[in-house]
């Protein structure tokens, strides 16, 4: 197996770690500060909020509101909404950024590669072909071309119609 070394990742998995801080997205169900957040919609039981270190541009997750750790101490209700978000989520990006495919997913636990293990979340993230180019391979470096809040206002002003 080949491994590709992301040192633009470390900053993200480690800040996620500290404990003093408390959960990134418990403090955006509380907060309720979307914009400051980078919170693109609220159901009543999830959040869709985008990524702050993306893989790609509209890289986005989809959070229950509850601090949960595994899919089975989630009600019902609140997987259905999850997916259910998640549909429209992708809908939003195939519409804004015409992405020719996704990669759909959620780590669950540290071994897994969880940033954030307490409280899972399902990632969502565009992708288009040839986007792995030699930035990223040869160099480790990810190139994303629009910034985060423009990112944000695009998504944003779609899932909120």
């Amino acid at each position: 197996m080949e491994k590709l070394f992301s040192p633009w990742r470390l900053r993200y998995i480690a800040s996620a770690r500290r404990e003093d801080e408390g959960c990134v997205f418990c403090h955006a169900v509380r907060t309720r500060r979307d914009r400051d957040n980078l919170v693109l919609l609220r159901g009543h039981l999830n959040f869709a909020i985008l990524n702050k270190y993306p893989y790609n541009n509209g890289h986005l997750m989809i959070v229950p509101n509850a601090h949960r750790r595994s899919l089975q101490e989630l009600p019902a209700e609140a997987l259905s909404e999850m997916m259910q978000m998640t549909v429209r989520c992708e809908a939003a990006l195939r519409d804004v950024y015409r992405p020719s495919g996704f990669n759909l997913g959620m780590n669950l636990g540290r071994s897994a590669g969880a940033g954030i293990e307490g409280h899972l979340h399902l990632h969502l993230v565009p992708r288009w072909d040839g986007d792995t180019n030699f930035m990223t391979v040869v160099h480790g470096t990810r190139v994303i071309p629009e910034a985060i809040r423009v990112t944000y206002r695009r998504l944003r002003e779609r899932l909120v119609r």
